[in-house]
């Protein structure tokens, strides 16, 4: 029986050296709200469906009325030299986003070598994975950790400036991916920023963002970005002043029930 199903929605183009960025739903959605924007503002296009049975049972409802399995998509932006990017850079991108992650850990091991897989059949110079750095508070400014797969590519990061991780662990397919990157000889890295995990972090991706573009010597407007980011401060406002009155419950509600009203707007799916 075959687990994962890999579909080509378009033939692929050849590409230079990508960078594959990959962002999940997960604590804060900080890597998929990051990812979806480099997607919108790039004007990326489709290139592969994953789909998986470890995915949860249910399908998605389009905008259009349609039902969708569950999926994780895959896109391109080929790189011109012209916009976005600095006279360095001439990568052209890979920006994986998905519906779901898998529900098993057998089903992230096997998902996480099929998008490695990918990225090697692609010839991806690097793999990005965009995640949370859970707090349990609210952060004003949020700091963003990294950690890669080589030491060489940590000692850069030091001399950047950057909080590197020393120790911990990585959960989920954001951890999975880089290991399964070392394994197979592709270098990885992993952003992560700080989040309280209690509400939709617009803010922490705008943060996570700001790194990932520095790396990758990019600069794409990040307008949309910013205010989702200040919506997020209102909220986190407004949560904090019911806290001091004794409750948080109808916010949180009222939140994630705006925020899901978004997604759907934007075709995102699932709220993790």
């Amino acid at each position: 029986m075959e687990y994962i199903k890999t579909v080509y929605v378009n033939k692929p183009p050849r590409l230079n050296e990508p960078y594959m960025i990959c962002g999940f739903p997960g604590s804060g959605y900080v890597g998929k709200l990051a990812v979806e924007h480099l997607v919108q503002e790039l004007k990326a296009k489709p290139l592969i469906d994953i789909y998986s049975y470890s995915f949860p049972p249910q399908v998605v409802i389009r905008q259009d009325g349609t039902v969708e399995l569950m999926k994780n998509s895959i896109y391109y932006w080929q790189n011109d030299g012209k916009k976005y990017v600095s006279n360095s850079n001439n990568n052209d991108l890979l920006l994986l986003t998905a519906d779901a992650q898998p529900l098993t850990p057998e089903g992230e091991h096997l998902l996480a070598e099929a998008i490695i897989d990918i990225a090697a059949e692609l010839n991806a110079k690097m793999v990005f994975t965009l995640a949370a750095y859970i707090t349990g508070v609210f952060m004003d400014k949020p700091r963003v950790y990294v950690t890669a797969t080589r030491t060489d590519m940590i000692e850069e990061f030091k001399s950047r400036g950057m909080a590197t991780m020393d120790s911990g662990s990585i959960t989920g397919m954001n951890g999975l991916l880089l290991g399964m990157a070392r394994l197979k000889g592709i270098d990885g890295v992993c952003l992560l920023a700080e989040t309280s995990g209690y509400v939709v972090d617009a803010k922490a991706s705008q943060a996570v963002l700001k790194s990932l573009l520095e790396l990758v010597n990019m600069s794409i407007d990040m307008s949309s970005l910013e205010k989702r980011a200040k919506d997020t401060e209102m909220i986190i406002k407004a949560l904090e002043q019911q806290a001091r009155r004794g409750g948080m419950g109808g916010i949180v509600q009222e939140q994630f029930r705006e925020e899901q009203e978004k997604d759907r707007d934007r075709e995102l799916g699932y709220i993790s």
